[in-house]
C-alpha cells in the first residue's frame, strides 16, 4: 500500500513508542491527525496520545480495527495474546499488520490472525522518541515488497529504517535494540572520566554526549569505515593514541562485541519461549 491520502493508521496501544511514531508521521507530513487513530485501555495513555497527535482514540481495539488499513500492534508482550484473540474477530478486511511487540515472532502472530494476513515485524529502538531511531523491518505472511516499502517509509520519519530477514531480528535486538543502553553507559563513563580530570559534571556529560553524537553523524554522513575515521584522529605519539591504547588494554572492543552477541542469544531464547505450541 503506498503512503497517501487513503492511508488510515490504527495504533493498538497508545504508549510512548506508538505516540513517537505517530508524531513522526505528523511531523514529516506523511499523515494528518484524521488519518491516525488509537486504542488503549488506559485513559491516561489515550489522553496523552490524543493531546500530542490530535488523533481520535478509543478504549476498544475493535473500533480501531474497523477504521484502519494499517494496524500497528504496540502493546506489551504479555498483552499480545489477548489482543490478537480480540482483533482477529474484527479483521473483516485485509489490513497491513505491523508489530513492534518485542520478542513476538511473525509465526506467533500468524498463528492467531491467519497465515493469509499481511504481517510485518518491526524492531525499533528508544531513540525513535527523539526522531533518531534505528529500525529494522522484516516481512512475513502474505506481506509484499510494497508493504515492506510502506513500513520503511513510515519508520524513516523517526530515524533510519532497513529491511532484514526475520532471522536477523535477534541480532538487530542485540545491536540497535539494546545498543542505546551500551551508549548511555559509555557516555556516563566518559563523563566520569571528565570529572576525574577536573571538569564540572554538567560540562563533562554534555561534551561526552555530543562527542558520541558527532562521531555517529560522521560515520553516517561520510560512509567511511569507523576505523579510518579513528585513524584520522589519532596522531603519532599524541593524546588520542595514548587513550586508545588504554581502551585496547581494557578490552573495550571485545566487551562491546560480546555484549551484542550475548543480548542476541537472550533474544533468541526469549523468542523460543514465546513460540506458538
Amino acid at each position: 500500500m503506498p503512503v497517501g491520502a487513503d492511508m488510515r493508521i490504527g495504533f493498538i496501544g497508545c504508549g510512548r513508542m506508538a505516540t513517537a511514531i505517530a508524531r513522526g508521521l505528523l511531523g514529516a507530513g506523511v499523515a494528518t491527525p484524521r488519518q491516525l487513530v488509537g486504542s488503549d485501555p488506559s485513559p491516561d495513555c489515550r489522553r496523552r496520545f490524543a493531546e500530542e497527535t490530535s488523533a481520535e482514540t478509543f478504549d476498544a481495539n475493535s473500533d480501531v480495527v474497523r477504521r484502519a488499513n494499517i494496524l500497528v500492534l504496540a502493546v506489551k508482550p504479555q498483552q499480545l495474546e489477548m489482543v490478537l484473540q480480540e482483533i482477529c474477530q474484527s479483521l473483516d478486511s485485509q489490513p497491513l499488520v505491523v508489530s513492534i511487540v518485542a520478542g513476538a515472532p511473525i509465526a506467533r502472530i500468524a498463528a492467531r490472525l491467519g497465515a493469509d494476513k499481511r504481517l510485518v515485524r518491526v524492531m525499533p529502538n528508544t531513540p525513535c522518541l527523539v526522531k533518531a531511531g534505528a529500525t529494522a523491518v522484516a516481512r512475513g505472511g502474505s506481506a509484499t515488497a510494497a508493504d515492506a516499502e510502506t513500513v520503511l517509509e513510515l519508520f524513516s520519519t523517526i530515524g533510519i529504517a532497513l529491511e532484514v530477514p526475520e532471522s536477523q531480528l535477534d541480532a538487530v535486538t542485540g545491536l540497535s535494540g539494546s545498543g542505546p543502553a551500551y551508549a548511555f553507559q559509555i557516555i556516563e563513563a566518559l563523563s566520569d572520566g571528565g570529572v576525574a580530570a577536573g571538569l564540572p559534571r554538567h560540562v563533562a556529560t554534555r561534551l561526552a554526549a555530543q562527542t558520541l553524537l558527532g562521531a555517529a553523524e560522521m560515520v553516517l554522513a561520510t560512509g567511511e569505515h569507523p576505523g579510518a575515521l579513528k585513524d584520522a584522529v589519532a596522531s603519532p605519539g599524541g593524546t588520542t593514541i595514548a587513550g586508545l591504547l588504554e581502551l585496547e588494554r581494557g578490552g573495550l572492543r571485545g566487551i562491546l562485541m560480546n555484549a551484542v552477541v550475548t543480548a542476541t542469544h537472550r533474544s533468541q531464547a526469549l523468542g523460543r519461549l514465546d513460540s506458538p505450541s
